[in-house]
């Protein structure tokens, strides 16, 4: 696992074995931030890293400097690991919660720019998120919401899709909140 762009281009990052996290492929995630990258000014957005497992989308929003990240992850290995690697990198603007990403979401403390969520693929709620999480503030007015999937689950025709996009085997569905 790499970091594709900004501060820390090209850094590996080498989680143990034992994680059981599956971390965006790095195809999956240039592929997102070329898209990102002509939508947004990084600087100055607040985001928000659901289900964050390796911490792979945290490290490379954090590389791209937005504001802050918002990493939540319910494992104390992956939680752990995450800490770890913004720690030797430096990575002041990240905050680590170790928390169920569905409590999170009940009370949010504050709203953000971009919401990336990649639950298991397996996980018995993963269609659920995007209601869940559009029916609160926690997504500014402008924002977006990113959620990795497996090709099984479609969302084409909910009433916020905005976009989707696959690489590999990798789906991104994405959600506004208002007219993009």
């Amino acid at each position: 696992m790499r970091i594709i762009s900004g501060t820390y281009r090209g850094k590996q990052i080498h989680p143990p074995k034992n994680l059981k996290a599956r971390p965006t492929t790095d195809f999956a995630k240039e592929g997102l931030f070329n898209i990102l990258i002509h939508q947004f000014d990084f600087e100055g957005l607040d985001i928000l890293d659901l289900f964050a497992g390796t911490g792979s989308i945290t490290y490379e929003f954090a590389s791209r400097g937005v504001r802050s990240v918002v990493a939540v992850e319910m494992v104390p290995a992956h939680f752990k690991f995450i800490q770890q690697t913004c720690r030797e990198l430096e990575l002041d603007l990240v905050t680590v919660i170790r928390g169920d990403a569905f409590r999170y979401l009940k009370k949010p403390y504050q709203s953000f720019d971009i919401i990336f969520a990649d639950p298991p693929y397996d996980h018995p709620r993963l269609a659920e998120l995007p209601d869940l999480l559009l029916s609160t503030d926690i997504l500014t007015e402008d924002g977006i919401f990113i959620l990795e999937h497996p090709a099984s689950i479609i969302f084409t025709a909910h009433p916020r899709f905005f976009q989707h996009r696959k690489y590999g085997g990798v789906n991104f569905t994405m959600f506004s909140r208002g007219s993009r």
